[in-house]
């Protein structure tokens, strides 16, 4: 039994033409990281702008509520104390909205509070009326008037 040694050149290999399919070029691979540096580059810019838009319309600080308390609880009302921040001497739009025990709303209602000139917050009272009994008062948003 004879054997045969394969010998390596020293350069890089030469394959048949067309047997294992077509070579990829040189720089290749370079391109492919550009590309992808550019896809991502593109994602970061999209979601950047994504996040401006919704902060300009979801987390305005400059409106923000707190309830102080609610009280006065009854079958058909809940009376809430509540403090709102604003921009000097300006006025808000908020949400107050009460819950049944179960979570379940049962009354909502749109409050408009105005602060003195100089003032940036505004603490009030609303009476809220509801369908029944509540378990808890609550501010949901407050946002510029319109």
């Amino acid at each position: 039994m004879t054997e045969t040694h394969a010998t390596i050149s020293p350069g890089a290999p030469v394959f048949p033409a067309g047997r294992y399919g077509r070579r990829r070029a040189p720089g290749g691979k370079r391109r492919r990281t550009l590309l992808a540096a550019l896809a991502l580059l593109a994602l970061v810019a999209t979601l950047t702008v994504i996040s401006v838009r919704l902060y300009r319309q979801y987390g305005d600080p400059v409106y923000d509520a707190q309830v102080i308390t609610y009280t006065d609880i009854t079958d058909k009302q809940v009376l809430v104390d509540f403090r709102v921040t604003v921009p000097p001497g300006g006025s808000a739009v908020c949400v107050l909205r009460a819950r049944d025990r179960a979570g379940a709303e049962v009354g909502r209602e749109q409050v408009t509070v105005t602060a003195e000139p100089g003032d940036r917050h505004v603490t009030t009272q609303h009476r809220l009326a509801t369908t029944a009994r509540p378990f808890i008062g609550e501010v949901l948003r407050c946002r510029p008037p319109s």
